[in-house]
């Protein structure tokens, strides 16, 4: 199985970037990535200030999948996560919802085995694997990768993990795919502005559709389909996804807007996936309560 080396990375996310690396449509293969902080912190002497916050937040690609085309759906699924043997946490001043409260910067060097983040020698968190930065090329311009929006990028969910099929709109010429940003473990919301950062691999299939357009991100798991939205503040967030969610019950269960409007206020749950970068992102949960909604 194919290996995609860790050293050719992106800094932004356009429709100009030449794609270092190319897969074909249905192969399995592994992504090595540094952690956000491209393996500068080493240890917790190394604190955030310290760091060139130029080369932070990158993707490994662009990696151009064979066959996709604008107007396709591009999925990826996540299918194993394997992680260095230590991760990072970071405060700084201003960093994260109560980034005020902080005055000095710290760093915590976490310990990762056996199925746990050693948080101290009495705090052990059990393993919750994910991946920050999945995307393709937006439809224009260029974003930061440290930006989420339609494309996707730093949407910091905790749903792109082992299981997941992560759903993306294919604006140019194969995509242009690019993934980083691992964390051992995060909350939703990461409020503190950091998971636990860490290095590691990712073992992902990508599959092109023809038939399932899309306008922005969407996460499939066992038990629902989420619809991510991201905009600079909470409620337009929200009003993205909402109105992505009641499309999609219009059409695979030929309602009415008012009642695909009402069924989704009956049986939806909107969720926060991050509130700490430039834009807000969200997911709705649609559950899988019918079988004609039982995938995209």
């Amino acid at each position: 199985m194919r290996v995609i080396p860790k050293d050719k990375v992106i800094f932004h996310f356009n429709t100009t970037n030449k794609a270092n690396y190319t897969v074909q449509d249905g192969e399995v293969f592994w992504v090595e990535a540094d952690d956000c902080y491209s393996g500068q912190i080493t240890d917790a002497s190394v604190k955030r200030p310290d760091i060139d916050i130029g080369i932070m937040d990158c993707a490994v690609g662009p990696i151009d999948v064979e066959g996709a085309h604008p107007g396709d759906t591009l999925c990826v699924e996540v299918l194993a996560i394997d992680l260095a043997p230590q991760g990072v946490m970071v405060t700084s001043v201003g960093l994260g919802v109560l980034g005020d409260r902080i005055t000095e910067p710290d760093t915590k060097i976490i310990p990762v085995h056996d199925g746990f983040a050693h948080f101290s020698d009495t705090i052990k968190i059990p393993l919750t694997p994910m991946i920050g930065v999945m995307g393709v090329a937006p439809k224009s311009g260029e974003i930061h990768c440290a930006v989420p929006d339609d494309h996707g990028a730093n949407m910091d969910t905790k749903l792109v993990k082992v299981g997941s099929r992560v759903y993306f709109p294919v604006n140019i010429e194969g995509a242009g795919l690019a993934v980083g940003d691992m964390h051992a473990c995060m909350g939703d919301g990461e409020l503190s502005g950091t998971g636990i950062e860490i290095a590691g691999r990712m073992c992902l299939k990508v599959t092109v559709y023809h038939d399932r357009p899309i306008q922005r991100p969407v996460i499939e798991t066992f038990d629902g389909i989420y619809f991510l939205a991201s905009r600079s503040t909470l409620n337009e967030s929200i009003k993205v996804a909402t109105a992505d969610v009641v499309e999609f019950l219009m059409k695979k269960l030929d309602l009415s807007f008012p009642d695909a409007y009402r069924l989704m206020s009956a049986t939806c749950d909107a969720q926060i996936c991050e509130v700490v970068d430039d834009n807000v992102t969200v997911r709705l949960h649609c559950p899988k309560f019918d079988t004609r909604i039982q995938t995209l």
